[in-house]
């Protein structure tokens, strides 16, 4: 009887033992895995691999950082790098920091500036003397404040995934065609709002980051001052002076900071001039595929949003409600 209790015993053990390897059985590998540098680029990709069998869209953690210029890959993201098919860039010199990994890498590359028409970085932080202190490159990297670029960069991707997917490219195709539809509303529901409340124009936009050249540009919006200011490095005594001057001469009653970015010295300027201070969004993070909350490409509405602060900075708060 006992030789019997002890057997059961052992086969109750040894079937606990393997019941972990012969239970469910654990996901499968993807067959392609896109890794994207940036959180536009991932929005894209996300909704042109949508219901694409085997699919991975992954994100480095780049919207972590107030500016890519300094970013670090973290392990998490060196992990992701080795296990691409795809790496889809911004371009425009933003990924300086993956140059080596790049170099050890065998994925396609996609380069999602590919067409776009670039403009040059206008501003740069400076040093007490008005020196360039830090170096942001040539080219303005933040192209996908224009809705325009948005749709070129949603199409270098469909380009590349169909290249290196060829058996799924009428899949990525139809995406694609969702997904510029997409795009094409936010436009045109952003034009709608900035012809509506806003038909002449304004007298000039001052943003405490450099990023809205683009946005400006797309929404005819003269750019008075765009002065890139980081947490913990506030902007020069010479800047200050300037925009103050400015929002003087103006009449400008909002000056915006980016979300998530420094604004003491907009709170500074406001204290000095009495316009008040507003944020607007570069779309740089956001919930992942994996929340709830995550829209995908519909994601890309944020832009509505900029222009709804700008409305509401300029003619008051609440003309636009938010929604």
């Amino acid at each position: 009887m006992k030789k019997g209790i002890l057997f059961g015993i052992l086969t109750a053990l040894l079937v606990l033992l393997v019941l972990p390897f012969c239970g469910t059985p654990a996901a499968e590998k993807p067959r392609l895995t896109v890794v994207c540098a940036t959180y536009p680029i991932y929005l894209f990709a996300s909704s042109l691999a949508e219901n694409v069998d085997g699919v991975a869209v992954e994100r480095l953690d780049t919207g972590t950082a107030s500016c890519l210029h300094d970013y670090t890959l973290s392990m998490a993201d060196m992990k992701k790098l080795e296990r691409a098919d795809i790496i889809a860039l911004n371009g425009a010199g933003l990924e300086e920091f993956l140059e080596d990994a790049l170099a050890a890498s065998d994925a396609q590359v996609i380069d999602c500036s590919a067409g776009v028409e670039l403009l040059e970085n206008l501003s740069h932080r400076h040093d007490g003397d008005g020196h360039d202190s830090h170096d942001h490159g040539h080219w303005d990297p933040h192209y996908w404040m224009d809705p325009a670029n948005a749709r070129i960069m949603a199409d270098n991707l469909r380009g590349g995934m169909a290249l290196t997917d060829p058996e799924h490219a009428g899949e990525y195709e139809a995406n694609a065609v969702k997904t510029e539809e997409i795009l094409l509303q936010v436009e045109k529901d952003a034009r709608e709002l900035m012809e509506r409340y806003l038909p002449q124009g304004v007298p000039g936009l001052i943003t405490f980051h450099d990023g809205f050249q683009y946005f400006a540009r797309a929404f005819h919006l003269p750019l008075l001052a765009s002065i890139e200011e980081e947490a913990g490095s506030e902007a020069s005594a010479r800047e200050i002076v300037e925009i103050t001057r400015l929002v003087k001469e103006y009449d400008i009653p909002v000056i915006f900071t980016e979300v998530n970015g420094s604004d003491a010295t907009a709170r500074a300027i406001s204290r000095e001039t009495g316009c008040r201070v507003a944020q607007l969004t570069m779309i740089m993070d956001g919930p992942d595929a994996s929340d709830p909350e995550f829209g995908g490409v519909a994601h890309y509405g944020q832009l509505r949003w900029d222009v709804r602060s700008i409305i509401n900075g300029f003619c008051g708060e609440g003309t636009v409600p938010n929604g």
